[in-house]
């Protein structure tokens, strides 16, 4: 039995029900058409399985990370340099303007594996404050453990992110499952790690499409969470 479930966070727990601007949208209104190999650029610095930890040390530090990486990003777009903070400052109000929901069945399967005394873990690449975004979702106080990528310094499958976890959670990876929706960050890092991959193949969500991975051994695959519960 497992006595800890680590969960990733977005298409997993919760998704989003709504989405502010998109970045082209935001420059478009200023008169501006936004560089897309800058903006290529800007995305390359935050892909899967990257380290940043110079830049978390602290919350002050990874927002002015941030911005710094919006302002080159304004700058290759041709902003003037007296617009760019206003700019940078529109962009991370349009970028942070969403609302997320956790997927129907999330609450009653997370109050179960409570119940069972199992630890609730979530694991997510995400911004600084995963705690709020879970309170947004409606799961505020789920997790026993949160850890986000901009606090860990490092984004799945990074191995760093999946230690912190398993630290917190005071276990042996042995003793958790992983679950989650993209192959390589939930599926393919954890397994490296030792833990016991579950991924979610929600196929009637508008990111999902073709067929599924094949699964390797030691790995289940569940239509949604409540399919956990019989792992466990």
């Amino acid at each position: 039995m497992a006595s800890a479930v680590i969960f990733d966070f977005y298409g997993t727990l919760a998704r989003a029900e709504t989405w502010g601007s998109p970045a082209h949208e935001v420059l478009a209104r200023r008169g501006h058409t936004l560089e897309m190999t800058a903006y290529e650029a800007w995305q390359a610095e935050m892909y899967d399985g990257m380290d940043h930890l110079a830049y978390s040390r602290t919350r002050d530090d990874y927002l002015a990370w941030e911005r710094e990486r919006l302002g080159r990003l304004m700058g290759a777009t041709g902003v003037g340099a007296a617009d760019v903070e206003e700019m940078v400052s529109e962009l991370l109000v349009a970028l942070g303007d969403f609302g997320l929901a956790a997927y129907d069945e999330v609450p009653f399967v997370l109050g179960e594996l409570r119940r069972r005394g199992v630890t609730v873990a979530v694991c997510s690449n995400w911004g600084w404050d995963l705690d709020a975004a879970l309170e947004m979702a409606g799961l505020g106080g789920v997790a026993d453990v949160a850890v986000t990528s901009a606090q860990a310094g490092v984004r799945k499958p990074h191995p760093r992110i999946f230690e912190l976890t398993i630290e917190a959670c005071g276990i042996s990876p042995g003793d958790a499952l992983f679950v989650g929706d993209t192959w390589f960050p939930d599926v393919e890092g954890p397994l490296a790690a030792g833990m016991h991959p579950v991924h979610v193949w929600r196929e009637h969500d508008d990111h999902v499409s073709g067929p599924p991975p094949p699964l390797p051994p030691g790995v289940h695959r569940v239509p949604d969470l409540r399919g956990v519960l019989d792992l466990v």
